[in-house]
């Protein structure tokens, strides 16, 4: 009789991270179970394999067994984008929709420290959180206007949901020095990645952020991560790119669309709709491509009909999709970036946080004849941004607030970007981030349209819509 099967946890409560993982790579060469091999391991017994296999015969895999979940409470916005930047990390953060910042809710970087610049910073990232304060009533009561309280509504209810409406506008005047906290889940193989590319980073904070992590997650993987160290590569090929980078400036082809596809490969969607046959099929690719090219347009409609149609909301679209490929060139404000960063299966090259790009006005902020005091508090860390940018390239974004624009290149396939229209288009989504789901998504039906006419866009909006309902500038 065949053995019975077994499903069963190894509970992290009774086994350290570093063990659990010994015994899931040991079954590869060993017959017994896991139980039986977890039973026979120590602490200093996990240490040496890891030390033998690991780091002496670069199974780095093993190392992704050994899962942490590591609490940072207190560091900057700007040093979250560097801890969220590993894609293969989960992460939950302080919500700028949900929650509000106090006066004194925000990270001075130590590289100001007895610096002459040091009272123009705080000056000016205490008078973007003073606005900010001051802009919370007036905005909540243009909302409350226009979204007044339902029969037998309780105040607790209405304030719950219509919180986020005013938020989301006053949001726009937070810094990137606004404090945040952020829940971190990952393999201990990542985290060493995540805390080489932290030790050489260029912000004092985020260096420090790394050394942090790296002494807390040793007391709990002591030899999968204690040789996570600054590395050299990245750090000059970042000083010599940005010198290239300087020249390059010179040189023309600037292009002034917010959001554009520069790239798409011009049979994309053949090849995904080839692949879906391939799946199913006895036959080659190259078959399955040529039989794709040769349908007329009709039977391909109803083939990407076949492949697409019947997905449901909370369904995922077959990886077949995959086999495409997207790049596009967005301008954003930075509170729309917070949450366009979040799509890690996307590759994502964000330009350096800056004031140089001008900034967005939430049409509420006007409406509540608040654009005044809006105008004067951005326009006044604008220009301490470049003061600061003289002397401290790096930490001067730290004074930069989200209504500022910022540059991002994103390469992405079909599937990538229909999770993300379907998600960022969606009524509950700040109008910041439908405005550029629905323009990308337009484009990507534009250069796709066989697979692209069944991206999950919301209908209900169009990205001219979002900008004339919702800002007086972008």
């Amino acid at each position: 009789m065949s053995p019975e099967r077994q499903v069963y946890l190894l509970d992290p409560q009774c086994l350290k991270p570093e063990v659990i993982a010994v015994a899931f790579a040991k079954t590869s060469r060993s017959p017994q179970s896991f139980r039986d091999i977890a039973a026979e391991l120590s602490d200093d017994k996990s240490a040496e394999f890891h030390e033998k296999w690991v780091v002496g015969y670069g199974h780095a895999s093993v190392a992704e067994h050994a899962v942490l979940h590591v609490a940072v409470e207190n560091l900057s916005r700007l040093a979250v984008e560097e801890l969220e930047s590993n894609r293969l990390g989960s992460y939950t953060e302080k919500s700028t929709r949900y929650q509000k910042w106090g006066a004194d809710d925000f990270f001075t970087p130590p590289e100001l420290a007895g610096h002459a610049l040091l009272p123009l910073y705080q000056q000016s990232v205490r008078r973007l959180f003073a606005c900010y304060q001051q802009s919370l009533p007036v905005v909540r009561a243009v909302i409350a206007a226009e979204n007044p309280p339902s029969p037998g509504e309780s105040e607790s209810a209405y304030e719950r949901r219509i919180r986020s409406e005013y938020v989301d506008v006053s949001r726009f005047l937070l810094p990137a020095a606004s404090l945040a906290n952020v829940g971190v889940t990952m393999n201990a193989r990542t985290l060493e990645h995540a805390i080489s590319k932290m030790l050489s980073h260029p912000l004092q904070e985020v260096r420090q952020l790394g050394s942090e992590i790296k002494q807390v997650a040793c007391a709990e993987v002591p030899t999968l991560v204690k040789y996570a160290t600054r590395v050299d590569y990245l750090e000059h090929a970042q000083q010599q790119l940005s010198a290239q980078a300087a020249l390059a400036a010179q040189s023309s082809g600037a292009v002034n669309e917010w959001c554009h596809l520069v790239h798409f490969e011009a049979e994309g969607e053949l090849r995904a709709l080839a692949a879906a046959l391939f799946r199913h099929a006895g036959f080659s690719y190259t078959q399955a491509l040529n039989y794709v090219r040769g349908l007329d347009e009709p039977a391909r409609r109803q083939l990407a009909y076949t492949l697409l149609g019947a997905v449901g909301k909370y369904d995922h679209p077959l990886r077949e999709l995959e086999h495409t490929s997207f790049t596009a060139e967005v301008v954003l404000d930075q509170g729309a970036y917070a949450e366009l960063k979040r799509h890690r299966m996307m590759t994502q090259t964000p330009q350096s946080l800056t004031a140089r790009l001008g900034y967005a006005i939430p049409r509420a902020v006007t409406a509540a004849q608040f654009e005044a005091e809006y105008r004067q508090a951005v326009d006044a860390a604008c220009q301490a941004y470049e003061q600061i940018a003289a002397v401290f390239p790096a930490a001067a974004a730290y004074v930069v607030p989200n209504a500022c624009n910022r540059r991002v290149l994103m390469t992405f396939n079909l599937r990538a970007a229909d999770h993300f229209v379907a998600l960022r288009s969606a009524a509950n989504a700040h109008f910041s981030i439908r405005r550029i789901a629905q323009r990308l998504g337009e484009q990507i039906r534009s250069a796709a349209p066989y697979l692209g006419a069944h991206l999950r866009l919301n209908p209900a909006e169009t990205w001219q819509e979002i900008e004339a309902r919702y800002f007086t500038q972008v």
